[in-house]
């Protein structure tokens, strides 16, 4: 375990974040002075109850890195050897000075970089997309990255790309004139080891999903009453994985929607289909039916040991099938995400699996970044299987780049989250004219969105830029015993926006 003790907390975030980065393969845990004392009570209880007996006394803990903060700068203690940094206000704000000097310390000490410098809880492309708002070249945003925050020059252009894209395809988009809507469908065939959102197996919640769908389609009718004057331009809805729902209950979600929204000025409708054992003619039927203008088709791998090994209990072959009857069907605008670093999958393999996926020909791929999450099953696999088998780097990147822009596809989003394998980001890829909108929507914060369902989040976008959030229970049976609550949420966020 690497334990970084810090004398301020408003400071852990960040810390923990940048420290995480530099060390993948560590259990990293920041801490204040009190929280150390926690942690050290803590594991000695956990001792004992491995024992069943008194187990021993607890053993001190000691830090591989001390952060002490003060007015005039921080001085870490790193391995036992002390390091001073000395604050200069010309340096700007201190949060951003102080980040800068961790990341130069702890990129000398172990002689690496990271592919985003000290970007942390930060969307790059928010920074490049603003900076060209203010008028400033592709250049000067590159050279403010890597001075900053010591962007590789890669990963700034990338960032500038990116930008640029998404600012022409939001040109002809009125984002305050109306929101984008998001329904959540929290159920999956199965729960996959990397997985930590809001999903639960279908097998087991199947008897509910017909009380669920009622609470989702009361808080649907609930919520378009606070808006009527205005109408969504992207729905989106994702999980879990809505074609887990059967035939009758997909259309009875669809025509609650056409029933209690006005899609006349929809741009862009998006079904999560997801995962090949949740597809069947009849959904995708059911789906064309009722509008559905772009779906994706998610293997994650085309390698049948990975598929196997995360839970996706479904063949490359059946992700193919799948992909050929939404084809048949007249589907023009067919996504596929990947996720590089999966366990044990090397450049071979995503090589691999691009070519599959070329052969398929999708419209657009959303390239993720393996990240582990805390919630996830793969942090415990990850303690009995070591961290040395997720691998994701350089080469891999460069080859799903490469794969998509063989697709005739270029990069038109990108995010990056927690504990990314690599320090690397996602990135979605498209076809011109088939970018995913609602996906720039969320990502740069530029529109409203409406949520619906468990484990949902709202998002308010008012003019000045102040953005104001209401989160939905993520439990699915608390979401439907509690939907006087949901609705309240709604009301305070919303309440004004039909006057």
């Amino acid at each position: 375990m690497f334990i970084t003790l810090i004398d301020q907390a408003n400071f852990e975030y960040d810390v923990n974040a940048l420290v995480r980065s530099f060390y993948p393969g560590e259990q990293v845990r920041v801490v204040t002075p009190q929280g150390l004392e926690k942690l050290r009570l803590q594991m000695e209880r956990d001792r004992r109850r491995e024992r069943g007996s008194a187990g021993e006394a607890g053993q001190e803990l000691t830090p591989s890195l001390e952060i002490h903060i003060s007015e005039a700068g921080a001085e870490l203690v790193y391995l036992g050897r002390p390091i001073c940094w000395e604050y200069r206000p010309e340096e700007g704000k201190f949060k951003d000075a102080f980040k800068r000097f961790l990341y130069r310390t702890l990129s000398e000490e172990l002689g690496t970089s990271l592919p985003w410098g000290n970007l942390t809880g930060i969307r790059p492309t928010k920074i490049a997309y603003g900076m060209l708002e203010e008028g400033k070249t592709g250049d000067e945003i590159c050279g403010y990255l890597a001075r900053e925050h010591y962007v590789s020059p890669r990963k700034a252009q990338l960032s500038v790309e990116i930008a640029r894209r998404e600012r022409e395809l939001l040109a002809g988009v009125d984002c305050g004139q109306g929101y984008s809507l998001y329904l959540g469908i929290p159920f999956c065939p199965t729960t996959c080891l990397y997985c930590s959102f809001t999903s639960y197996p279908i097998a087991v919640y199947r008897e509910q999903v017909d009380r669920y769908l009622d609470c989702l389609i009361r808080e649907m009718e609930e919520t378009a009453a606070l808006m009527p004057h205005k109408s969504p331009t992207a729905v989106y809805i994702g999980g879990g994985t809505p074609t887990t729902l059967e035939p009758r209950q997909l259309e009875r979600l669809l025509g609650a929607l056409r029933e209690r929204f006005d899609l006349g000025q929809v741009r862009e409708f998006t079904v999560e289909a997801g995962r090949a054992d949740s597809i069947t003619e009849e959904k995708l039927g059911v789906l064309k039916g009722y509008g559905v203008s772009r779906i994706s088709i998610n293997p994650q791998t085309m390698k049948q040991q990975t598929l196997d090994l995360i839970g996706r209990r479904h063949t490359v072959e059946q992700v193919e099938e799948a992909f050929r009857l939404a084809r048949s069907l007249g589907f023009d605008n067919i996504n596929m995400d990947l996720i590089l670093g999966l366990p044990g999958e090397g450049e071979a393999d995503v090589a691999a699996t691009l070519e599959r996926v070329k052969a398929l020909g999708p419209e657009s791929l959303t390239v993720h970044s393996l990240a582990v999450k805390r919630a996830s099953r793969l942090s415990r696999w990850i303690l009995e299987n070591g961290v040395q088998a997720l691998r994701n780097t350089d080469r891999t990147m460069e080859i799903a780049e490469q794969g998509a822009r063989e697709l005739g596809m270029a990069p038109y989003y990108l995010y990056r989250q927690k504990n990314m394998s690599g320090n690397f980001e996602n990135v979605g890829y498209a076809r011109p004219g088939r970018e995913g909108l609602y996906n720039i929507l969320i990502m740069e914060e530029k529109q409203t969105i409406v949520a619906c369902g468990a484990g949902t989040i709202s998002k308010r976008v008012h003019p000045d830029g102040l953005i104001e959030r209401s989160e939905n229970l993520k439990e699915v049976s608390l979401y439907m015993d509690r939907p006087q609550e949901m609705l309240e949420r709604k009301r305070k966020l919303f309440g004004d926006m039909g006057k």
